[in-house]
């Protein structure tokens, strides 16, 4: 793991194309913002943990996944 200080209004570099600025820090909170190509998909951890164990659940499960798909489709 890389770990680097960075003040509001710097930067670091991903990659030739992903940009990620320190935007504010307030305490034990930062915000940043991330420049990136739009085919590059950016979660935040915990969204994209529940993604994956959502897709792991419906692999291993497809007629219940694809039951749950037809009952969405029917409530649009």
């Amino acid at each position: 793991m890389l770990v680097l200080n960075r003040k509001k209004g710097e930067a670091i570099i991903i990659g030739n194309d992903i940009e990620i600025y320190i935007v504010e820090v307030q305490g034990d909170n930062i915000k940043i913002g991330i420049e990136a190509p739009r085919e590059v998909r950016i979660y935040r951890k915990e969204i994209y943990e529940e993604i994956v164990e959502a897709n792991r659940q419906a692999a291993s499960q497809p007629e219940e996944a694809l039951s749950r798909i037809k009952q969405m489709k029917g409530k649009i």
